[in-house]
């Protein structure tokens, strides 16, 4: 899991157009056999992938570790995930809905 997340924040990190100007907080928390706690950190126009929750979360994430591998790689619909139950958010809504620019 966080191999992928890694390699996602890479990605945004190379063209970071699309997160200019965030400044937030994520956490995942990932339930399963593959599941850990996990921060994504948008500062300075940058991207960083922390395992653990050493910095406070604006917004969490609570889902599955299969759910969590298909939202990475696009084969999860955010909003649909959220309505039925397979994504918990906790915190400011309003930056899950930003975060979904990302993942959707």
């Amino acid at each position: 899991m966080l191999q992928e997340l890694e390699t996602l924040a890479d990605r945004i990190n190379q063209d970071p157009s699309t997160i200019e100007g965030w400044l937030a907080v994520y956490q995942f928390d990932v339930s399963g056999e593959r599941g850990g706690t996990y921060q994504v950190r948008f500062c300075d126009n940058q991207v960083q992938v922390m395992e653990g929750n050493s910095n406070q979360a604006q917004c969490t994430l609570q889902l599955s570790d299969t759910n969590f591998a298909k939202l990475l790689r696009k084969q999860l619909n955010p909003t649909a995930a959220v309505m039925l139950g397979k994504i918990k958010i906790k915190g400011d809504i309003t930056l899950a809905l930003q975060l979904q620019r990302l993942l959707a």
